[in-house]
């Protein structure tokens, strides 16, 4: 499995990406159809139809490895997955479907656990962020990909932070305090790792919520632009665990000691 060209397949998903963002613009500018799931959350048919896209395109590109998307029940009762995809087809559902600007189209690629390539669209906003390995990460800018290094141009006395709410809790504020960070804003979806992998951010704090294919794209390109992401305890974070169930997650700006 070590032998794949993450390069060539990331940059061949790149188009299919941009065509499943459109696709989820004019689905929401028609009129979305919706329902509650099992969990409580909401899934619409562009969810669906988003999925569909990326599955159908990464599966073409690299039939042997299994896919896990949100969105589906395919592969997700297999406990001993090292070299897989995690899909999340619209992260920030809420978002999406009430006009919102936030939400991301996700796919991230694992090979023995770990987080080796990712991709991150958010269609409403235009941005279309990838990476393929250290060093090589990217927004596309113009048509042409600009490579991420959240390290540059950090300003230790303004450290600026993400969140997930307005109101944070003890626990998270407390981790803020340590950090010295000087300001948050609320931010939902994964684009939170495209802002911090892209320096306009410093870092996010979570407690243990949501699923592997919330993070694992993020993850690499955060990485790959030179962040840190660890769980609470400075602990490496791995992928397939039980039921995909994220631990906690500090992620922030190398430069943050």
């Amino acid at each position: 499995m070590t032998n794949i060209d993450t390069k060539e397949i990331i940059e061949n998903l790149i188009e299919t990406f941009l065509y499943a963002g459109k696709v989820s613009l004019e689905l929401r500018e028609q009129g979305l159809t919706k329902e509650i799931k099992s969990d409580n959350t909401p899934v619409s048919n562009g969810d669906l139809e988003v999925n569909k896209i990326i599955t159908n395109k990464i599966k073409d590109l690299t039939p042997n490895i299994p896919v896990v998307s949100e969105e589906t029940s395919e592969n997700k009762s297999k406990n001993d997955l090292k070299n897989f995809w995690l899909i999340d087809p619209i992260d920030g559902t809420y978002d999406y479907i009430n006009d919102l600007e936030e939400f991301t189209i996700n796919a991230g690629l694992i090979i023995n656990r770990k987080p080796v390539a990712g991709l991150i669209y958010a269609p409403a906003k235009k941005r279309m962020f990838y990476s393929y390995g250290k060093d090589n990460a990217f927004e596309i800018i113009n048509g042409k990909p600009f490579k991420l290094d959240c390290t540059k141009n950090f300003d230790s006395n303004r450290i600026k932070f993400v969140s997930y709410s307005n109101n944070i809790k003890p626990e998270i504020k407390k981790i803020h305090e340590k950090f010295k960070v000087k300001e948050y804003v609320r931010m939902k979806s994964s684009l939170k790792f495209c802002v911090i992998a892209s320096g306009e951010f410093d870092g996010y704090v979570a407690e243990p919520r949501a699923c592997e294919w919330d993070i694992a794209a993020g993850h690499a390109i955060l990485k790959h632009a030179g962040g840190d992401i660890t769980d609470f305890n400075g602990n490496e974070i791995l992928y397939g665990k039980k039921e995909f169930k994220n631990p906690s997650l500090i992620l922030k700006n190398k430069n943050i000691l």
